[in-house]
């Protein structure tokens, strides 16, 4: 992945400070990575819990590490520090005594190993954008990432260009849109939603709920499920969605088509799948397991009183209105417990016309007005409840 420009290696700048509210005490890193002209591409702050001012200033080294290195491999690196601690250590002039930072350090030389990187002591008055966004991560107790370009490439080339047109008007912090209400105080929270693959019901096109058959992915369904996790891998990275973050947690409805699909996604990215109930599929009682065409030849009535219908539920079944509301409460939950996060989640149609329904503040209509294909993927912004933005909905070129 290494490329040459202007006849040398892309060289990317690290500037990395951590702080620590007590030492030990409340605990925050930050990092900013730079082109060699110095623009400025990443923004990375991470809160830290409880933490002494050498371990933040070690992780805010790894985490700039680890973005830079995602956004090109092949690049030399530069980092610029206020800690004379790190820098000696890393640069080899000082030991590394304490067993905390023992294993940090060596977590730095796995990612530098084998790499052209330089170490450079700057003093603190130099560091301050590191120390901003350390300050950030503290003042938040969140974390945070903003992907704001890519290093140099050539411009010349459609797909560079096409680039550029999709993020003209692209706010990598905020709702990009000037009509967006102004004041938006919560941590942007990107929410990378993924339909299940196919089973054999869907396959079969029968009704296929959240408490009917708990069927499995079907071969087809593990051919989807493994193209949308490369996609997923691809975030953050060059290419279309450079822009947005990587995924940081993935969240999936408990059925097992669902689980399946995330365990895929899981293991492209390297992450841990959380469940969680409130998003498993609508129940549709006595009609799971059966299609359509069955339904409304054998109740032709209480069918038609179904369709369009907010509060009418099938028999056993759960109405729209009674699904929303347990929807929406999941929705809030990962909301609180991921905010400034890229939480992929991996649920079922109903659930993401949900999310959508939100997104577009939209009336009950829109449960029934939005494609949702199997392991397509659907992205939202969301700063809370204060605002949301729609970036896409039911992509499927990756299938």
């Amino acid at each position: 992945m290494c490329r040459d420009v202007g006849n040398h290696l892309v060289k990317l700048i690290i500037e990395a400070d951590g702080g620590s509210r007590g030492n030990p005490g409340v605990a925050g890193s930050g990092a900013a990575v730079l082109s060699e002209s110095g623009e400025l591409l990443i923004e990375i702050a991470r809160f830290l819990g409880i933490a002494t001012n050498n371990v933040a200033e070690y992780t805010a080294l790894i985490a700039g590490l680890q973005e830079a290195l995602r956004l090109d491999a092949g690049a030399s690196i530069h980092v610029r520090m206020d800690s004379k601690l790190v820098i000696e250590q890393m640069g080899g002039g000082w030991k590394i005594k304490h067993p905390d930072m023992i294993s940090l350090g060596a977590k730095v030389q796995e990612l530098v190993r084998g790499r052209e990187v330089t170490w450079q002591w700057i003093p603190r008055e130099q560091n301050s954008r590191a120390d901003a966004l350390a300050n950030k991560a503290m003042d938040e107790m969140a974390d945070y990432t903003a992907y704001l370009r890519s290093p140099a490439r050539d411009v010349s080339t459609p797909a560079a260009k096409a680039s550029s047109a999709a993020l003209t008007e692209f706010n990598a912090n905020l709702p990009s849109s000037v009509r967006a209400p102004g004041k938006v105080t919560e941590p942007l929270t990107t929410l990378i939603l993924v339909r299940h693959g196919r089973t054999a019901l869907t396959e079969a096109h029968k009704i296929s709920g959240g408490d009917g058959d708990d069927p499995e992915l079907s071969e087809a369904g593990r051919q989807d499920a493994s193209a949308v996790s490369k996609l997923i891998a691809s975030f953050g990275k060059p290419g279309r969605y450079e822009h947005l973050a990587p995924a940081s947690a993935i969240v999936s409805s408990p059925m097992q088509r669902t689980r399946e699909t995330a365990a895929f996604i899981g293991e492209a990215v390297g992450l841990e799948v959380e469940t969680l109930e409130n998003l498993r599929e609508i129940g549709f009682g006595d009609w799971d397991g059966h299609t359509s065409a069955e339904v409304a030849a054998s109740e032709p009535e209480v069918w038609d009183a179904w369709r369009g219908s907010w509060t009418f539920a099938p028999p056993n079944g759960e109405s729209l209105e009674t699904f929303d509301k347990r929807l929406q409460a999941g929705r809030e939950k990962i909301l609180r417990e991921h905010a400034g996060k890229t939480v992929v989640v991996v649920a079922h149609v109903m659930p993401i016309r949900g999310f959508l329904r939100w997104g577009f503040a939209a009336t009950e209509a829109s449960y029934w007005r939005s494609q949702v294909a199997p392991c397509s993927v659907t992205i939202i912004r969301a700063w809370g409840d204060q605002a949301a933005e729609v970036l896409a909905v039911n992509v499927t070129e990756h299938l």
